[in-house]
């Protein structure tokens, strides 16, 4: 697992738990570090509700999971003894270039690559290497160890045995696994951004407030959080990147288009619940 932030450890952690062995990769230790405490502390939790009058049970579950997890700073290290590569890293395209680049330079032709990107697309991240029938998408969702969906994603090149290989990790990682196609958002993002972008138009427009569109979407259509609500929790911003990065590529699907008001919310730093204030005062 390449990528050691809120997405990569997470990824590690319910890998270590399903019986895999995993090495997460980050070029800084600190950050590596930081990264183990937090697996660890989820870990207890963990424990805590399996074995919840089983002492020697935790422990041994405890030990068992950290043991299977080893950390580097150089994915170059660690590529030989591998099957499966996890990205996990900032959402630029030339960043993941350059990755990927060198990684197909060392790594196994066995070896299968995937990206967990949420918006870029994954023949175009493959591009620079030459195992195109061994790349795939594994769109993790955040916090992974609670999250059921896993989207496995496949481009035009993704061989069945790929495809199936994926799937079925995705299945001992005791996940959800749904089959998509390669096109931005996959399928959870392509409704969800253009929704949330939906909502923020309706209220530019004057229909009616932040709040009573999200009482009305909870209670009409039976969604668990409203799309402000929804917004305010996956940041602003990233809301907003996503839009951008689709505009860029597809100016002519309205859908895309940033909303004026949430590109102004973001230039003030109000990015949702992180920030403190988004949409909504938290």
């Amino acid at each position: 697992v390449i990528g050691g932030g809120l997405m990569g450890s997470g990824i590690t952690q319910v890998a270590a738990q399903t019986g895999h062995r995993v090495t997460l990769v980050d070029l800084d230790q600190n950050i590596l570090d930081q990264s183990t405490a937090r697996i660890n502390k989820s870990l207890q939790r963990v424990a805590k509700k399996k074995f919840p009058e089983d002492v020697e049970g935790a422990k041994s579950f405890m030990e068992n999971t950290m043991g299977a997890i080893s950390t580097a700073t150089s994915a170059g290290s660690v590529v030989e003894g591998t099957d499966l590569i996890i990205e996990a890293i900032v959402e630029n395209m030339a960043v993941k270039h350059k990755l990927f680049q060198e990684l197909d330079a060392t790594a196994p032709q066995n070896v299968i690559f995937t990206s967990n990107t949420s918006s870029l697309s994954i023949a175009e991240i493959a591009e620079v290497t030459t195992r195109k029938d061994r790349f795939g998408g594994l769109h993790f969702f955040n916090p992974v160890p609670v999250m059921k969906l896993l989207e496995v994603v496949k481009t035009n090149e993704t061989s069945p045995e790929t495809l199936s290989t994926l799937l079925a990790f995705g299945k001992d990682m005791g996940k959800v696994a749904i089959e998509c196609s390669d096109t931005p958002g996959f399928v959870v993002n392509r409704l969800l951004v253009p929704h949330l972008a939906e909502a923020v138009r309706m209220l530019e427009r004057g229909v009616a407030t932040a709040k009573d569109i999200d009482t009305a979407m909870k209670l009409g259509a039976g969604h668990p959080m409203g799309p402000f609500q929804l917004a305010d929790y996956v940041g602003l911003d990233t809301t907003l990147f996503i839009l951008q990065g689709w505009h860029e590529k597809y100016p002519e699907v309205e859908l895309f288009n940033p909303p004026e008001s949430l590109k102004q919310l973001v230039s003030e730093g109000k990015l949702g619940n992180k920030s403190g204030e988004g949409f909504y005062k938290h």
